[in-house]
């Protein structure tokens, strides 16, 4: 299957971009491709397409990539709407502390966050020692406390 798609050229930093026509499933690696149909330089913004050879290459069946298929509506070579380049994450969105307590406050995720990290001071570290009281053994019952009358 023949793709239209694009191809690097440029020095580090310095992108630049071949449209050519490749085979899919071998890349456009090493100038290995069937046709040049244009060049993008993103850095200028500036393009050239042969409207007439793309027509052609998609005529015989040639799919372009979103990338390419969006500058093609754009240039109006191709009508139709423009194609999303990038896709949803499948998995499902969730806040960092997982799911919000009914108490929280209706404040935005990175309020609900906050609180969930940092539980409030008092009750992590009390003001006062506690005190444990001296508990006798189960089977004497003479250490067992009496009840007054």
């Amino acid at each position: 299957m023949l793709t239209i798609r694009l191809f690097r050229v440029g020095r580090k930093n310095q992108p630049a971009f071949k449209i050519v026509v490749c085979d899919k499933q071998n890349a456009a690696s090493r100038g290995r491709f069937v046709e040049e149909v244009g060049f993008y330089d993103p850095l200028t913004k500036q393009r050239n397409l042969k409207g007439d050879r793309v027509k052609y290459w998609l005529s015989v069946g040639a799919k372009a990539s979103p990338t390419v298929h969006n500058m093609l509506v754009t240039d109006k070579v191709v009508e139709g709407p423009k194609i999303a380049k990038h896709k949803l994450s499948k998995k499902p969105a969730s806040p960092i502390g997982g799911p919000a307590s009914p108490n929280a406050s209706q404040g935005g995720p990175a309020e609900q966050a906050t609180e969930q990290a940092v539980p409030p001071k008092a009750e992590e570290t009390p003001d006062a020692p506690e005190t444990t009281l001296p508990t006798a053994p189960e089977n004497s019952p003479s250490e067992t406390p009496q009840k007054a009358a």
